[in-house]
């Protein structure tokens, strides 16, 4: 069965750095794109970045771009959010979700992603 598992996530003040992991189980990585998504209360669901298969290319929104950078390790079956100088605009729960195509082209649309993991929360808070 295919799953995703977010793991990371917690309590961080302004300014301060957190790494996400998104692991996998039941199926490999290889040829999935990865994209992180999150979603603060009362807001809707947005893309946040995109990797495609080989690691070889990446998208962030434009919110986050130049303080968070995504990255994998397909023999570890993971995919990591790597989200420095945090700011109180972050706060959410952040997911991963994979889509079996190697390809990340743009900024990820959740329409696009079939499989899911269950979140972690992220918090920024003085």
């Amino acid at each position: 069965q295919l799953q995703l598992v977010e793991s990371g996530g917690g309590l961080v003040q302004p300014g301060g750095s957190l790494r996400l992991s998104c692991a996998a189980s039941g199926f490999t990585l290889d040829y999935y794109a990865i994209g992180w998504f999150r979603q603060a209360p009362g807001k809707e669901r947005e893309g946040v970045s995109c990797i495609s298969s080989n690691g070889g290319n990446t998208n962030y929104a434009d919110s986050v771009k130049g303080r968070f950078t995504i990255s994998r390790d397909n023999a570890k079956n993971t995919v990591y959010l790597q989200m420095n100088s945090l700011k109180p605009e972050d706060p959410a729960v952040y997911y991963c979700a994979a889509d079996f195509r190697p390809y990340c082209s743009h900024i990820p649309k959740d329409r696009e992603f079939g499989s899911w993991g269950q979140g972690t929360q992220v918090t920024v808070s003085s």
